[in-house]
């Protein structure tokens, strides 16, 4: 099983979300089909179908995130080489002359790109890994490749 990295406040995010949902919504869900499988039958009840399809939603997502958290890599401080982007690095890039942006280099499980984070895997983040500021990169993406310049590395 591979790593999945996370920053501690990641880590934490995806723990307090699999407590919810093995306590609180488990609980919601299975209230849910209790009265919908008092509703009549079952074979035309809306309500008992939806339930179920959320039952299996909460008990899939509880999976998923038992197997992050289990083989999940806490990005240290430490960790971090200065100046190199590595996993945890916030960067400033520029592409193609354009206006600077400002991301951190996250593991999937937590990258969201409208916060700034983006994974380690995507296009962008897999490109820049152990570069330095200064250098420009090019990028192979989907829609085609372009150039990124490292204006800085935190």
């Amino acid at each position: 099983m591979s790593s999945t990295f996370l920053t501690k406040e990641g880590y934490q995010k995806l723990a307090d979300e699999l407590e919810y949902l093995r306590t609180e919504k488990r609980a919601e869900v299975a209230n849910r089909l209790h009265e919908a499988m008092e509703g009549g039958e079952l074979i035309e009840n809306a309500e008992y179908e939806a339930a179920k399809n959320e039952q299996a939603f909460v008990e899939g997502r509880i999976q998923e995130l038992e197997m992050i958290l289990a083989s999940a890599r806490i990005i240290e401080e430490k960790d971090k080489a200065a100046g190199v982007v590595q996993v945890g690095s916030t960067v400033t890039l520029s592409e193609d002359g354009g206006d600077p942006e400002k991301y951190t280099i996250v593991g999937a499980a937590e990258a969201n790109p409208r916060e700034g984070k983006i994974s380690n895997e995507s296009p962008i983040g897999r490109a820049i890994l152990n570069h330095y500021a200064g250098e420009e990169v090019n990028v192979e993406a989907p829609g085609g490749t372009f150039k990124v310049k490292i204006i800085k590395v935190e």
